[in-house]
């Protein structure tokens, strides 16, 4: 009897990524990217970000197609819940960026996915945004992240899978370490 075994495929072109990896490692200046998004108020708590272009490999760069988000916050808060609130959206953010990372790790690893589900719950007590209380902090007081992986692989290598998506997750290091922001009126 044949064993037939087909390839890994997690739709990752890891080829191209170490290939790009290598490539900025002879030209690090083109490794510096600006992300950008605009946001526009519709109305109330509404508004409307859009996502176009960025700067990265030394030129500005577009994506294939406009990108239009809408943030608004439930009728529990006398809102018109036109979109997910905009603290939902950094959920989403931390949710794709570490999937992402485990589709791109799993496939380097020759690791074959059946199925990533992701589950974000985020803890905030909002008397701090509503000025209630100035020892209550506006953001979250936790995140947690729970993932269900069904992979041709060990409950050891899918843990390892997580923890260098974890490892090289741009969204949890924004989320985990202090990132300088400035906010300014033109």
């Amino acid at each position: 009897m044949q064993t037939v075994t087909r390839p890994v495929d997690n739709g990752v072109n890891v080829t191209a990524l170490l290939g790009a990896r290598e490539a900025l490692a002879q030209a690090p200046a083109a490794a510096r990217f600006t992300w950008r998004a605009s946001c526009d108020w519709v109305n109330g708590t509404h508004s409307r970000a859009t996502i176009e272009g960025y700067h990265g490999l030394g030129e500005e760069q577009r994506h294939k197609t406009r990108f239009t988000f809408d943030a608004d916050h439930p009728e529990v808060f006398a809102s018109e819940d036109h979109g997910p609130t905009p603290v939902e959206y950094v959920l989403v953010g931390l949710a794709g960026c570490l999937t992402a990372g485990i589709a791109a790790v799993a496939q380097n690893r020759q690791i074959q996915l059946r199925s990533v589900t992701a589950t974000l719950e985020g803890d905030m007590d909002i008397q701090g945004i509503l000025g209630m209380d100035g020892d209550v902090r506006n953001g979250f007081d936790a995140i947690r992240v729970s993932f269900e992986i069904d992979a041709d692989a060990t409950r050891e290598e899918i843990e390892a899978l997580v923890a260098q998506s974890q490892k090289r997750s741009a969204v949890y290091d924004a989320l985990t370490n202090p990132t300088n922001v400035s906010v300014r009126v033109q």
